[in-house]
């Protein structure tokens, strides 16, 4: 008899993961791939979005065609601040834009004249990100690229893109609505007037429930096909429905974001200036977010240190904790000699790495120079907890995603943290998890 298996597509920056889950949500298989980036018509680096689909595509027929499992149901996790626009025929019309591309100064300039900055970011809980606030790649399309803009039918978020693929139909679902899109005006508790006001509410479907899924005849029987999940949310997603009491979660990888599903007052304008938001939870409730670029700053720097110690790409890997330099660092009260090139400078940034005095020539070996960035890292973690701590008095915090791997980041956060109980859970999958969970804790 074939297995019947929840399939689970979690696309990332980095890796497209495919995940089969048993009817217990228990994992049975993983693959994933990388894909390189192509150019935009800007001639700027984005993701593949024909690769991605045809990939897609691909999984599931091989899934319908093997005769060890059954496909019972599909979903979606994917990360956000992206759009895939659609004409009327269904055919893809734009590229999955980068959210890291230049947001011209000039239509910056004329969106705020417009929408007063402060009163509009506090009011959609959205720092001021250019294309990370993924509305305004809809305001640029109709400012810059009319041509474009005009051919639109409707901007689906890249989670309700994929899922679009096997559906056929388009939605959208509140983890993609709140995460930093400058879309949604949380306390009307509907879309921000702008929206309205440039018809950008036009190319948005319908709204449905995070957990809503759509029947549909998929290798010759009917499946539960999900409309897929902002993949941070779906990582807190599985904590909201096991755990009742207040926590904090703090999920790393790429982006370190940490999540306070339980705040205590409205966002303030000097937490937005320091990349804290709102994110909407899959009950649509707010979750106070502050985050801050982790693993890619981890990435930027040990590329560095690679190349100046002359050491393997994975030499830190094995690298443990020497517990006399640990607790030299942790008595200085600073962030060490580290200097981060990629974290945005806002004034909590300046306030953590005031002078830069990161030279990694002065110091006597890889060891030590990587123990000095990843305490710096550290600190931001810390700053970054607190920050969407806010009000709360919580003092549990989970720990999940890659770095609860990197054994001297989780002794600093221990030496740092002292007080509050934390729990570390070595669960890459979280965001596949969450996404799986969507098809089984609500039906």
């Amino acid at each position: 008899m074939p297995i019947p298996v929840i399939a689970i597509f979690d696309i990332g920056k980095t890796n497209k993961k495919f995940f089969l889950f048993d009817e217990n949500l228990k994992e049975i298989k993983e693959e994933y791939v990388k894909f390189p980036t192509i150019k935009d018509e800007d001639g700027e680096e984005c993701d593949d979005l024909e690769k991605i689909t045809a990939w897609a595509k691909e999984k599931v027929e091989k899934l319908c065609h093997d005769p060890e499992y059954e496909i019972k149901a599909l979903n979606f996790s994917t990360y956000g601040a992206s759009f895939v626009s659609i004409d009327e025929n269904g055919k893809a019309v734009t590229p999955i834009y980068n959210y890291l591309k230049d947001f011209p100064e000039d239509l910056h300039r004329e969106f705020y004249a417009t929408y007063p900055e402060e009163s509009i970011n506090q009011t959609t809980a959205s720092p001021t990100l250019g294309m990370l606030n993924s509305g305004l790649q809809l305001y640029w399309l109709k400012k810059k690229k009319p041509e474009i803009f005009r051919k639109i039918k409707y901007s689906l978020h890249l989670p309700q893109y994929i899922s679009y693929l096997f559906t056929g139909e388009v939605v959208t679902e509140p983890t993609s609505i709140g995460c930093h899109t400058k879309l949604w005006d949380f306390p009307r508790g509907d879309y921000h007037e702008w929206v309205y006001k440039e018809g950008i509410h036009e190319k948005l479907p319908k709204q449905v429930p995070t957990t809503h899924s759509f029947e549909k005849v998929i290798c010759g029987k009917k499946v539960q096909v999900g409309v897929g999940i902002h993949d941070s949310s779906s990582a807190l997603a599985s904590y909201l429905i096991k755990i009742k009491e207040p926590f904090l979660l703090i999920s790393t990888g790429t982006w370190s974001i940490t999540l306070n599903p339980f705040p205590q007052r409205e966002l303030t304008f000097a937490e937005l200036q320091n990349d804290c938001l709102n994110f909407l939870s899959i009950h649509g409730k707010t979750v106070k977010a502050s985050r801050f670029f982790l693993g890619y700053e981890l990435d930027h720097q040990l590329h560095k240190l690679n190349t100046h110690f002359k050491v393997e790409a994975k030499y830190y890997k094995n690298i443990q904790p020497d517990e006399k330099l640990v607790n030299e660092l942790l008595s200085e009260g600073t962030a060490g000699s580290f200097y981060p090139d990629t974290i945005a400078r806002t004034p909590l940034v300046a306030e953590i790495f005031p002078e830069n005095n990161w030279n990694i020539s002065s110091f006597r070996d890889f060891d030590t120079a990587y123990h000095h960035l990843v305490f710096g890292l550290a600190r931001m973690q810390v700053a970054s907890l607190l920050l969407a701590k806010g009000a709360s008095e919580t003092k549990k915090v989970y720990i999940d995603g890659g770095f609860v791997h990197n054994k001297v980041f989780i002794r600093f956060l221990n030496g740092l943290l002292k007080g509050y109980d934390l729990e570390f859970s070595d669960f890459p999958l979280g965001s596949a998890y969450g996404a799986a969970l969507m098809l089984k804790a609500f039906n």
